[in-house]
């Protein structure tokens, strides 16, 4: 996953006493000059290259994340501010690098004890650089903390998204599908974490996501933050797979149901297909599941495999299979 490998983002008083004291230890090895000239580049090399390397661990938001990611990214936290904060972070790291330069000159052409206040004032100039970016670390540090463990969905496979009202068999349809363990991992902003599936079609790897608090109540029950995510999902879906159960033992009428369905399709702008299946159909009469494009029962596993194909036909997901120059 994109964000997954981020690595502990240093707080900037840490990062300081952690250059100061790497400076302090390379001083001692030396005398005169040398020493202050060794401290003085330790110190700076130690900040700038740490500050650096927080910035380039991140991926480019302009270049090398997907929608899908880039949006779920911004619903949790604020992507523009985050950019913000990591550009401060690298704009102090350039700082530091030219104090570094400045001061190194400024002790090579002065005597010891001046070396020495160079040395030091270098030391308070590069403290109050960190200083200043110190709210920039934490918000940096906080991001990754936020952003390193949500779910690994792949944002270049083909994806099925289920939705439909709690209880309906979405999970249960996941898990009969991919016939193996599932992943449940957790969305900030979710708390029955999200059930990601994976199966194989003619040589082609699908996902099937189930996300338990986004597509399984009208919009007006979701916050700004959830609001976001599931327009995250319109750049994931290749079909929505919109689950009904007509018998109505899942606790919510077939006509609220279909009124979800509705707010669904609307969610997507009709540029993904939607496929609508109504569940437990040994429970229920047939005249009872109109407007559906097939039934199935997962207790009685009937029409499961049928139900499948007509989602993997409606995603309609074409490989880009290598071709020999030429052709």
């Amino acid at each position: 996953m994109i964000f997954e490998g981020l690595p502990t983002t240093p707080r900037s008083a840490e990062l300081v006493d952690k250059a100061f004291s790497r400076a302090a230890r390379a001083g001692r090895a030396k005398r005169g000059h040398e020493a202050q000239e060794s401290m003085l580049r330790t110190a700076g090399n130690v900040l700038s290259d740490n500050l650096e390397n927080v910035v380039v661990s991140w991926p480019d938001f302009g270049f090398d994340v997907d929608p899908f990611y880039y949006e779920l990214a911004d619903a949790i936290v604020d992507v523009d501010r985050l950019r913000q904060a990591l550009s401060q972070v690298m704009w102090a790291s350039r700082q530091i690098e030219d104090l570094r330069d400045e001061y190194t000159t400024r002790l090579r052409n002065a005597d010891v004890d001046t070396a020495r206040k160079h040395r030091k004032q270098a030391f308070a100039r590069m403290a109050d650089v960190m200083d200043q970016i110190s709210d920039d670390l934490r918000y940096v540090g906080d991001s990754r903390d936020d952003l390193r463990d949500l779910p690994d969905i792949r944002p270049d496979e083909p994806a099925i998204v289920v939705a439909g009202y709690p209880n309906v068999g979405k999970s249960s349809f996941v898990n009969r599908v991919t016939r193996a363990s599932n992943e449940i991992a957790e969305y900030p902003f979710t708390t029955r974490g999200v059930h990601v599936g994976h199966f194989d079609h003619d040589h082609v790897r699908y996902q099937i996501v189930d996300t338990p608090g986004l597509l399984d109540r009208p919009e007006d029950e979701r916050n700004d933050i959830e609001r976001q995510a599931v327009s995250a999902l319109r750049h994931l879906a290749d079909v929505v797979l919109f689950m009904l159960d007509p018998s109505g033992d899942c606790g919510y009428p077939l006509e609220v149901q279909r009124e979800l369905r509705r707010e669904v399709r609307a969610l997507f702008d009709g540029s993904v297909p939607m496929v609508t299946v109504a569940n437990k159909h040994d429970r229920f009469d047939a005249v009872r599941a109109e407007s559906v494009d097939a039934t199935m029962s997962l207790t009685e596993a009937e029409n499961v495999d049928r139900v499948l194909d007509l989602v993997i036909d409606a995603a309609d997901y074409e490989p880009d299979l290598p071709t020999r120059d030429g052709e």
